[in-house]
Formats: C-alpha cells, sequence, structure tokens
C-alpha cells in the first residue's frame, strides 16, 4: 500500500458517478433504505428544516469532539456536488459548523452536510435553505487545533460511510449506499415506486385495504393456525 494512501488526508477518491447521483435524487430516502436491504439510515441526524434535500457522493471527515479544524481542510479539498459526512462522535457540548461555514459551502458548489455532531446559527442556516442534516444545535463555538482524517471511512450514527459513497437525504432523514452497489438499486427504486402507487390506488379505491400477504404472515409467525383467517 503506498505512503499516499496511509496519510490521514487522502486527495483523491472514487466517487459515486454524477448520473447515478442525479437519477437517485428523484426517490426518497425510505425508497432506497428499503430496496437497499431496509439498512444505511443514520441515527440521531435530522434536516433543519422538512425542505431541505440533498443527493451526492460522500466526502467523509472524522473529527475529534468539539473540534472542527478538519471540517474546515475538507471544505478546501472537496468538489462541487460532494457531501460532507462528517464524524463529529455524536458530541452536542459545542457547535462544528455555524452560517459562516455552511455559507462557504453553498458558494462552493457541496450538496450539503451530514453531521453526526451540533451546529449552531440555525435561524440563519434555515433561511439559507442548504441541506443540513446533523444530531443538535447549541450556540458554544468549537477548538480549531485538534488533527483529524479526510476521506476515511467512518462510522456516523451505527452506519458505516466510505468516501465516495451514495448520500441521499430528506425529510426522513439519510441514507447511504455503498458506491459499488449504488447503481444496481435505481431499477428496483423504479419498480417499488411504481408498486407502491398502485397500492396506493387500491387502498384509495378501497380495494385492498388490507395486505395480500397478510395472512400468510399470521400464519408463519404462529398468530394463525393453518387454514385460519382474519
Amino acid at each position: 500500500m503506498s505512503e499516499s494512501s496511509l496519510a490521514d488526508v487522502r486527495r483523491e477518491i472514487d466517487r459515486v458517478p454524477p448520473e447515478v447521483v442525479s437519477q437517485a435524487a428523484r426517490y426518497q430516502a425510505a425508497i432506497l433504505a428499503d430496496v437497499a436491504g431496509r439498512r444505511g439510515t443514520i441515527d440521531g441526524v435530522a434536516p433543519l428544516t422538512p425542505a431541505m434535500k440533498m443527493a451526492g457522493p460522500a466526502f467523509t471527515v472524522e473529527v475529534r469532539p468539539g473540534d472542527n479544524l478538519m471540517i474546515h481542510a475538507a471544505m478546501a479539498m472537496a468538489r462541487p456536488g460532494d457531501v460532507l459526512v462528517i464524524d463529529g462522535k455524536g458530541d452536542t457540548s459545542c457547535a462544528l459548523m455555524g452560517a459562516l461555514m455552511i455559507n462557504g459551502c453553498k458558494v462552493l458548489g457541496l450538496a450539503g452536510i451530514v453531521i453526526h455532531g451540533a451546529v449552531r446559527d440555525t435561524e440563519e442556516l434555515r433561511e439559507l435553505g442548504f441541506p443540513v442534516f446533523a444530531t443538535g444545535t447549541n450556540p458554544n463555538g468549537p477548538t480549531k487545533f485538534v488533527p483529524g482524517r479526510i476521506n476515511w471511512p467512518v462510522s456516523v450514527g451505527g452506519i458505516s460511510v466510505s468516501p465516495g459513497d451514495l448520500v441521499v437525504g430528506d425529510a426522513d432523514g439519510v441514507v447511504v449506499v455503498e458506491r459499488e452497489k449504488a447503481a444496481s438499486l435505481l431499477p428496483l427504486a423504479a419498480k417499488k415506486v411504481a408498486d407502491e402507487e398502485k397500492r396506493m390506488g387500491d387502498i384509495l379505491a378501497r380495494r385492498a385495504l388490507r395486505p395480500g400477504w397478510l395472512d400468510a404472515s399470521l400464519r408463519a409467525a404462529g398468530v394463525l393456525k393453518e387454514g385460519e383467517t382474519l
């Protein structure tokens, strides 16, 4: 393994292709999570407003709790369309980002921010509308002198995120799909949307208010005996 690949700051990463990002952005995070096997959702982060949506490749940042030095470094390195995914260890004792930095992210053309930590200046950020998914808020500011890592795998809200993975966020939260797997999920997502639209039509028309699979599943679970029905 080369010395550059072992460095704490990795400058070059393989990103999920732009055409995959563009197609994935059409789908709800919930749809992608379902077709990914009901996995990949980040626990404990939420958008500052329900209208915030984003999709893009992960640009990962690991920081020490309460210090944002490496976030500034990541902003200097990330490309337009990237999503900063920041492993802040879930610490909310101070904000790692605020209006100044997040306005900078918008000007740089980034797609959004996922931060397992706190932010501040939330009224300004809500007006700005730039997608920010955070654990919480705190008016206290961070330090800026503790080293961390950029573009290494991180753990955010119980999910492992690798550089270049697909990140999609909306009102429900954030889902992460492995870069190598993302393209294969798109036809599955399209089929699931079509199936759910048909199911919704049946519900609204009162044709199928009970799922067709319900009785069989209840029998398999031992709730109903063979031959019984609700």
